[in-house]
């Protein structure tokens, strides 16, 4: 797993998918204020942590930081999406290419957050961050309705909301019971 021919070709693919992410949301980026951009491709951001984390392997170098939101963003919105996408088929009626190509690009992402845990160890401070900014993305994402547009599902936010709190507090839960904690 942490060969390093390995960990490059990861690097490459997920440097690519992070890419053409940013790329996916540049329609809703284009009409969305300045100060919520952070917030609102929240898949390849999360896959762009992926890279950070994997940079650092490559370089010898660790962040509890990175590990935590890696870890927590990778399942968070690998499984919102594949959940949304499938909500989407029901809703149209229909399965589409596209919405397979991100089913499997997505899961492929919360996958791999379970793939690197045998590198991640956090502090506490780190899990307390990671909360914070999952939380507050949550909160942007369904009170500031920045949510990622995706289909007609618009119509369920308050729904699809709901979902994305339950599933900030499993991966919290997952974080805190599966990576590593070092003292403080």
């Amino acid at each position: 797993m942490f060969n390093r021919k390995f960990l490059v070709l990861l690097l490459i693919s997920n440097f690519l998918g992070t890419v053409y992410g940013y790329i996916w949301y540049g329609g809703q980026l284009s009409v969305t204020p300045w100060y919520f951009y952070p917030f609102v491709p929240d898949s390849p951001t999360a896959t762009l942590f992926l890279c950070v984390l994997i940079v650092l392997i490559l370089f010898n170098k660790h962040s509890g930081l990175v590990d935590a939101l890696a870890f927590t963003t990778l399942i968070k919105y690998g499984v919102w999406a594949v959940i949304m996408n499938i909500w989407n088929f029901i809703d149209m009626g229909f399965v589409s290419l596209v919405g397979l190509m991100l089913i499997a690009s997505h899961l492929a992402m919360a996958i791999q957050a379970f793939l690197f845990l045998p590198h991640m160890k956090i502090k506490i401070w780190h899990f307390g961050v990671t909360a914070l900014w999952l939380f507050h993305n949550d909160v942007i994402d369904y009170v500031f309705m920045q949510y990622p547009r995706y289909g007609n599902l618009h119509g369920f936010a308050n729904q699809i909301g709901y979902l994305a709190f339950w599933l900030t507090i499993i991966v919290l839960i997952l974080l805190w019971k599966l990576v590593d904690r070092r003292n403080n």
